[in-house]
């Protein structure tokens, strides 16, 4: 299949050619601002199918609304019909089209002209009104409010809300580049006269805003949000795409002594706490028990062995671990544990327990085992 996108330098076309490209469709003809006529014409012979989602957003006047948006849709479709070429078009549209702006003008009429051109030639076209798209490589101050949000948190710059209780509809990226593709094989998702993005979401500007700063604040109480919920996941994933290109990193509280080291990951309110724990050789760590607290230890790197004894026995269990192979030991409740460093190197420790660590109730109890 030959396929046409224009506005492949984009927002959308960026990431749609992206994902054609991960599905080994190979002739993809790329259509963008810096791009002639007469590229466009050549592509119109040949495609077998075309995205067009060129168009202007924010241009300095107002009348190039027209130029860029009804303009270039009336050249496409001139160039296809010129070359007796009746491949589907699907066109990005805007829910603005419903306004008397002159964005949503020009949207409008740029959908009038295609179902025309439907009538005229009997080509299948699909008109899909979009609302407000986020997600990676969205142009903040330009494509939409949450990739200006994201950039200037990102960047430690002020924002600005005049509203907070405004609700926006908003599709994410990868929802929209999904449905393009099974558009273009025929599975569209219809409404009406238009072709829709099945999975949306309506969000108060407020609750993107306090998302987005808890995902900044993140680094500095080492939680992670919670994304099981599916908004959540996507805003947190567009926010990290965001970051500057100094700033991927950030550093971690490490509590030294002779001993090693102890070192919080990540913690969340739901799924408990990781962190990751340094000993030295010939070290041991531990020698409590829990009531409800329960670990679950993962030796990554060295040797070593972890040993249980029941607070009201005698007999002592042991399990060998090391990196060589990789294996889980479960901390129960009611059992005094330690870890030690049999080995002639530092030996790491992935922990998980299941709770903060409260200091006013630590459920932390000292026994040797």
């Amino acid at each position: 299949m030959k396929i046409l996108v224009t506005g492949a330098q984009g927002f959308i076309g960026r990431n749609l050619i992206a994902e054609l490209r991960n599905r080994k469709y190979t002739e993809i003809f790329e259509y963008g601002k810096h791009s002639s006529a007469s590229s466009l014409d050549e592509f119109c012979k040949e495609a077998d199918f075309v995205f067009h989602l060129a168009g202007v957003n924010r241009p300095k006047e107002p009348s190039e609304f027209t130029k860029g948006n009804y303009g270039l849709t009336a050249s496409l479709l001139e160039s296809l019909k010129k070359h007796g070429n009746a491949c589907p078009v699907l066109i990005s549209s805007s829910i603005q089209a419903e306004l008397d702006n002159p964005y949503g003008v020009s949207k409008k009429a740029s959908e009038d002209l295609l179902s025309l051109y439907t009538d005229l030639t009997g080509a299948k076209t699909l008109i899909y009104r979009l609302p407000n798209v986020f997600g990676k490589w969205c142009k903040p101050n330009y494509n939409s409010a949450v990739a200006t949000f994201c950039h200037n948190i990102a960047h430690d710059l002020p924002i600005m809300v005049n509203d907070p209780s405004v609700i926006m509809n908003l599709v994410y990226i990868d929802d929209v580049v999904e449905e393009f593709i099974n558009a273009m094989n025929g599975k569209e998702n219809t409404s009406g006269n238009y072709c829709r993005v099945p999975v949306s979401y309506k969000v108060s500007l407020k609750e993107i805003v306090d998302l987005l700063n808890s995902f900044k604040e993140s680094r500095e109480n080492r939680s992670i949000p919670n994304v099981s919920d599916p908004l959540t996941k996507k805003l947190y994933c567009t926010y990290l795409s965001f970051l500057p290109k100094g700033g991927f990193s950030y550093d971690l509280k490490m509590n030294i002594d002779h001993r090693g080291s102890f070192t919080e990951f990540l913690k969340t309110p739901d799924r408990g706490q990781v962190s990751v724990n340094i000993s030295k050789p010939g070290i041991t760590k531990g020698n409590h028990w829990h009531h409800t607290k329960c670990e679950k230890f993962l030796v990554v790197s060295g040797r070593g062995v972890i040993r249980f004894r029941g607070i009201d026995s005698y007999e002592i269990i042991e399990y060998f671990v090391s990196g060589d192979k990789l294996k889980v030991v479960d901390i129960p409740p009611g059992f005094t544990h330690n870890i030690e460093n049999l080995g002639d190197t530092d030996m790491v420790t992935i922990m998980w327990v299941n709770e903060f660590f409260d200091p006013e109730k630590p459920d932390t109890h000292f026994l040797e085992v």
